[in-house]
């Protein structure tokens, strides 16, 4: 079932996420609604906050990612449940970054190359591994949903600052999106 994706302004967003135990009700039937919710907006990463749950779980698919002219890239696609990042290293390297909750709004932001994350996949067994390049990237930028935390915060100042308006326009449900959204003043 494709969920509705929670727009920039929601308090979700700004909340940092609950844990959860292996008796959280429905949980895999809820992956596979953030799966294919993610895949309808032609997202690489979802976090639950983005569909309105305040709880630690997101899903990351960057094969999708993965092509002729990027060889080198081998994509992940997981579910990441309670995760802690344990550590970040290596060079910042600035992309520019997009987010399903903020239609229409991209920017530069400086991320950490490497990161090393333990999280429980869907079985709640733990995990504890190291990723690179654009996988730590998107595990980075959804990982900061569940903080609370939106890229627009790591924006330059006068980014911040010019994309005030298209904020506001999101908030008022002043968008034009292929993907269903729960807008926050609608």
């Amino acid at each position: 079932m494709i969920l509705p994706i929670v727009a920039y302004g929601d308090n979700v967003l700004k909340r940092k996420g609950k844990e959860i135990h292996s008796e959280y009700q429905d949980l895999k039937q809820l992956i596979d609604n953030m799966y294919e919710t993610m895949y309808k907006a032609s997202g690489i990463g979802l976090a639950a906050p983005q569909i309105g749950l305040s709880i630690r779980l997101f899903i990351v698919d960057s094969v999708q990612m993965e092509s002729k002219d990027n060889p080198k890239l081998k994509g992940i696609k997981k579910v990441f449940i309670n995760p802690t990042i344990i550590h970040e290293s290596g060079e910042e390297w600035k992309y520019e970054e997009g987010c399903l909750s903020i239609p229409g709004v991209r920017g530069d932001v400086y991320r950490k190359a490497n990161l090393k994350i333990k999280y429980q996949d869907e079985n709640f067994e733990w995990k504890e591994e190291s990723y690179d390049d654009i996988n730590a990237r998107v595990i980075q930028h959804e990982y900061d949903h569940i903080e609370g935390i939106l890229f627009t915060e790591k924006l330059a100042p006068l980014k911040r600052k010019m994309i005030q308006k298209k904020l506001q326009k999101i908030m008022k449900g002043d968008v034009d999106v292929s993907y269903k959204m729960k807008f926050p003043n609608v």
